[in-house]
């Protein structure tokens, strides 16, 4: 059993549209969610599930709206919210922002999305690209497209369309690891993760079957290719797009798909691995009699000296009086961002096994207290074209299709900065 009814509310709890689909909860039970949301705020207790009676309101908060779905006892809550998430991610698309505003300016086609969304409570079309094949917009008016229903819908591949055609042949995988890092005062690492996404571009004809290969450490064991000579990386809480064939992927490892057309995220993975700092930073800071104080900065590319950082950004942060700033830096620029209290230290191009410097200067007007909880971290914001950290490598990506076409496959490897900090003795 799944969602009996969704509701979109206002922030003060008021209904701005509704959908009934199993009709065995009254629509009145609404009345109660914001009383008990209230209540269990006051008390903090807050929690995603809230219950009155028989009756379980599953809830999410999105921008100035509360997406709840009622239901009685033994649904399965983790449908309903992956449901709630895809609606958000569904009305954003056809109204670039999703709030109150949005809601009332399109309940007609709001209407006609809940319709298809979910039927009899259990989601139904969630793909926004299928939905709009035959829920199109002009404005705020809705206007039908084609009478019949997309085989899309009907189709046993419903995120991709029938017939296709491309006078080109390519798909584009871009492999994005972003880097977690947390560094203490003594230069111990406290927290090293990456968080790594697979996106593709596909502009294939017809209904292609895909077949993408990793240097997966599993795979290798399966295969007898694991040895000194073929490096492979241990993927963690992997999560797959809807169009990957996950038995085949329990089974043998093989990551075997019919892409959607167009942009789309193929799988995500973490890797609890101690990272090397790829750029590590040194800070020196002195005070002069509570009237100046000077910052030195070192930073240092730590990864291959054939790759390049770009669009480095160094955030230094500085006394809160702090004023009259003047800096020197051996490259790049600085700037003063009073109101955040750092200053920025912009590289745009910081190639490995280099080490530069930054100075500022400031006055300190007024008779600062010490500082008893410390000064925040140093952030580092940086991205590495051509370059994993981790080592995960595209190995193969197998295109077959009835016609028998070639294609291109193109690969792109892009490291970043993601919760990247270093504290400051």
């Amino acid at each position: 059993m799944s969602a009996s009814a969704v509701f979109i509310l206002d922030v003060k709890g008021k209904p701005l549209i509704s959908r009934n689909y199993k009709g065995d909860v009254a629509m009145s039970e609404i009345e109660h969610f914001m009383p008990l949301l209230m209540q269990r705020e006051e008390e903090g207790a807050l929690a995603p599930l809230l219950s009155h009676g028989r009756v379980h309101f599953l809830w999410i908060k999105h921008s100035n709206l509360y997406l709840v779905a009622t239901t009685l006892k033994n649904a399965n809550a983790s449908l309903v919210y992956s449901f709630l998430y895809k609606t958000v991610e569904v009305f954003s698309e056809y109204f670039k922002e999703l709030e109150e505003e949005s809601i009332r300016d399109n309940f007609v086609i709001v209407y006609e999305l809940l319709d298809e969304l979910m039927d009899f409570g259990f989601p139904q079309t969630t793909d926004s690209k299928i939905l709009q094949e035959y829920i199109t917009q002009q404005g705020n008016k809705l206007v039908t497209g084609k009478s019949r229903v997309p085989p899309t819908v009907t189709n046993a591949v419903s995120w991709r369309s029938e017939g296709l055609k491309y006078k080109k042949n390519e798909v584009f995988i871009d492999v994005i690891e972003s880097v977690n890092l947390l560094v203490n005062a003594n230069g111990s690492v406290l927290l090293s993760e990456i968080v790594g996404t697979i996106k593709l571009k596909v502009f294939l004809s017809g209904m292609p079957e895909l077949r993408l290969g990793l240097n997966d450490r599993v795979l290798f064991e399966l295969t007898g290719l694991s040895g000194s000579k073929n490096k492979s990386v241990e993927l963690e809480d992997v999560k797959f797009h809807q169009c990957v064939r996950l038995s085949r992927f329990d089974n043998d490892r093989t990551i075997s798909f019919i892409p959607p057309d167009g942009d789309f995220e193929l799988m995500s993975y973490r890797l609890s691995t101690q990272v090397k700092p790829l750029i590590w930073i040194e800070s020196v800071i002195e005070k002069f009699s509570h009237s100046r104080v000077e910052i030195m900065v070192k930073a240092k590319g730590q990864f291959k000296k054939q790759s390049v950082a770009n669009g480095v950004e160094i955030s230094v942060p500085v006394p809160s009086d702090a004023d009259s700033p003047r800096f020197k830096t051996s490259v790049g620029s600085a700037k003063y961002v009073p109101e955040k209290n750092v200053v920025i230290w912009s590289i745009k191009s910081f190639p490995g096994g280099k080490e530069y410097l930054m100075r500022a200067h400031f006055g300190l007007p007024s008779v600062e207290k010490e500082e008893v909880e410390g000064r925040p971290p140093i952030g580092v914001k940086f991205e590495i074209p051509y370059f994993t950290v981790s080592g995960i490598q595209v190995r193969y990506m197998k295109i077959i299709e009835k016609s028998g076409y070639q294609a291109l496959p193109w690969v792109r490897y892009i490291t970043q900065s993601g919760d990247y900090q270093l504290r400051t003795s």
